[in-house]
Formats: C-alpha cells, structure tokens, sequence
C-alpha cells in the first residue's frame, strides 16, 4: 500500500499539471477527506499508510480536480463562517469573502436589538436574505445570532429567497444540518416575493450577494468557476445590473429606518456608491471593506425624511 508522502507526492504534481493554482492544498484536503481524517495528520504523519478503498476514492477526485471540478463540489462541503455548509452544482460556492456581509449584518441585527426599549419599537427585527443559493449567509447569520442568545422565535424574523428552487432545496438542507431550518422562510422568488398588501410590515435588513461579476470577465475566471451557476455569478455588462434591481425595489419594502447590505465586487468600490446616487437619490450609501483593505459591503439606508 502506498504512504500518505508518496500519494501527495504524485498527486501535486499531477495538479500542477493540470493547472491547478493551489496544488498542494487541494491533494492534501482531497486526501483527507477520501481517508475521513484531519489534514493536520497527514502533514504530520507522512509515513501512514493508505488503504485500497481510501486511495482509490482519493483517484476518483484527483481525476474530477485535474478536469477543474472545485474541491468544495468533490467533497460535498465548504466551510464558512466556522460552519461547514453542504455544496453542490446547485449553487455558488460559499467564499471567504462573504464571511464580511455576515458579520455587516450580524452587528447591523444587533445593534437593532441594542435600541429596543429605548424608543425602538419592540417588534421583531426583519431580516431577509436575496439571492440565498446556498443558504450561506442567512444559516450563519441565525447560527451567530443564536449564539448571541437572541431568541430567534421573538427577536427576529428570518426569510430567504431565490429565483431557483434548487438552489433553495440546498439552503434548507444546510438550514436543517445547523438546526434553524424552523426559524427561516425560504420564498422562491425574483430577488423579492410580490409586494404584500397594504399594512404589511416593511424590512428592517436586506442581505444580498447577488452576481456582480462583469459578463465580459466571466470567460476569465479560474475554470472551477465554470462549473458553478453562471446565473449566480453574471452581473451583466458593468456587473451591477442584478444588485440595480434590487436598488429601484428598496423604497417599497424598506423600513424607514432599515438598511439593505449588499456585496460588492473589489472593483465596484466607486461605482455601487454612484448607482446608488442615480437609483435613489438623496439616500445614503457607503462601502465597508474587507480584511484586504479591499471594497466589499455597499451599506444603503433612506436619509431622514425620505
């Protein structure tokens, strides 16, 4: 049988051939995850030996990776946000840098939460997700808040929706494996469900990460994101065009006092600011960045009397 370092051996260079960019770590997870053990023991035990079983389902996803399949559909998860999260084809990979709207919003909730009982009114806090695809953000951030000790039967109300109803049988199954499917209303839906009726409460927090990548850019992207939805990563000629629909819908379902958090590409740190000012104007809008120092939250909320 064969050594955990001479299987890494063979299979990283295999990778480089095929071109991948993070060879190394992508036969090193691959190998965990086809021995059902933590990386760390590989890199500290390259001397084990790896049975025939493991070692043939580690071939069958060197295979799938040379072709360019994403690790994260090859395993079957992703983890995001200190949760591993389900992934498949039915929706966009969770990435790291998402991890930043989650926290926009998880400070957003509770600072809301903060105010109640000085002049806030008690009511719930409406949260909804746009776009969810693979429930990441909506399933991290009940996850958080429950940790937070916030009741989400009382505190807040929490909604998901998706124009794909596969990508919305994904976020429930990530919603049940973290125990808040109960607490969450997944809506299949074009960015928002029909406008409710008169009297309806209005949203408090809009989350949304939705396609901002340039159709002209999609073609050069790394070739595991071809096998993704290119629904969930097109963002039209300026990659705005989605994020600018859900902009001409926000003054008839945010609240007063709301805020809609969208994600941003690092190259639309000027331009989502200014489609704002063109969509809404006289709102207010700003962008928080990420741990690179790089644009990635658009924060926009109505100025006083508007």
């Amino acid at each position: 049988m064969a050594t955990v370092g001479d299987l890494l051996s063979g299979a990283v260079a295999r990778l480089r051939d095929a071109g991948s960019e993070s060879p190394r770590l992508d036969a090193e997870v691959l190998l965990a995850h086809a021995i059902g053990a933590e990386r760390t023991i590989l890199l500290a035990h390259p001397e084990l030996t790896v049975g025939d079983g493991a070692a043939s389902t580690f071939e069958e996803a060197l295979v799938r990776r040379s072709a360019g399949e994403p690790v994260a559909y090859i395993r079957g998860i992703k983890e995001f946000f200190g949760l591993a999260l389900a992934t498949d084809g039915r929706a966009l990979i969770p990435r790291p840098e998402t991890e930043r709207l989650v926290e926009a919003g998880r400070n957003t909730v509770m600072t809301r939460l903060g105010t109640a009982g000085r002049g806030r009114d008690p009511a719930p806090v409406r949260i909804v997700d746009v776009g969810t695809g693979s429930g990441a953000i909506i399933v991290a951030l009940a996850v958080e808040l429950r940790r937070r000790k916030v009741n989400l039967a009382t505190d807040v109300t929490l909604m998901a929706t998706d124009a794909s109803s596969d990508a919305l049988g994904l976020a429930r199954e990530n919603a049940v494996g973290h125990a808040v499917a109960d607490v969450i209303e997944f809506v299949e839906a074009d960015l928002l469900p029909p406008a409710p009726p008169d009297g309806a409460d209005p949203i408090d927090v809009i989350l949304a990460n939705l396609p901002y990548v340039r159709s002209d850019a999609i073609g050069g992207l790394p070739i595991a994101a071809s096998f993704e939805p290119v629904i969930a990563l097109d963002g039209g000629p300026d990659g705005f065009v989605v994020a600018r629909r859900l902009l001409g819908l926000l003054p008839a379902v945010l609240a007063d006092d709301g805020v809609a958090l969208l994600e941003i590409g690092a190259d639309q740190g000027s331009a989502a600011p200014a489609a704002v000012e063109e969509i809404l104007p006289g709102w207010a809008a700003s962008v928080e960045t990420d741990l690179a120092g790089l644009p990635r939250v658009l924060r926009v909320a109505r100025r006083p009397g508007r």
